[in-house]
């Protein structure tokens, strides 16, 4: 689905932009999500609309059939990177499953400042973006994917998740393309 419009009242999400793991092995250059990242989150933050950063620290209880890669995380591992300039209004969740809504506050933060649409970007796109992006849709949240500000691991869970998945979680498109439709919102 082609970008329409944002609603009035739209979020940035970025999930698990953070040291621990923008170093690991990606499919496609961290530098351009960064960067991307960063001119979505300076534009909403010049006009005044939520940003939430996302990190992981930990995994989900429960068994499966792969053991976790690391059971213990470096000091520093859940640090935001410092190219997305925390601030102090933007909103921290640290989340310990795949989806940045499961068992944290998010739901609840954004619904008290009015948020009715998330824009989602970061890592990884086949798991940490697309369990944010499905839970976000579940709650009721319109949704769009910045697919150009986001990687993933391995390329074939990144692009199935863009050609399978998010078209049917809402819409997406390019970095630009959003930022362009930030000024047409209706306020």
């Amino acid at each position: 689905m082609a970008l329409t419009k944002l609603d009035p009242q739209t979020a940035l999400i970025v999930v698990d932009l953070q040291k621990g793991i923008v170093g690991a092995a990606l499919a496609h250059s961290i530098e351009d999500v960064i960067d991307r990242s960063r001119a979505l989150l300076a534009a909403f933050r010049q006009r005044a609309l939520p940003v939430v950063l996302v990190n992981v620290a930990g995994a989900a209880p429960g068994r499966t059939e792969r053991p976790p890669r690391m059971t213990t995380r470096p000091p520093g591992w859940t640090d935001f990177i410092p190219e997305l300039d925390q601030q102090p209004d933007d909103i921290v969740v640290t989340k310990r499953t795949w989806g940045a809504f499961a068992s944290t506050h998010l739901e609840s933060v954004l619904r008290a400042r009015g948020v009715t649409h998330v824009v989602v970007a970061g890592v990884a796109t086949g798991t940490g973006v697309e369990s944010t992006a499905r839970q976000a849709y579940e709650q009721g949240f319109n949704v769009t994917l910045a697919i150009d500000a986001m990687t993933d691991a391995r390329s074939e869970a990144h692009e199935y998740s863009i050609k399978h998945v998010f078209p049917r979680l809402g819409e997406t498109g390019a970095t630009q393309e959003i930022i362009d439709l930030l000024d047409t919102r209706s306020v």
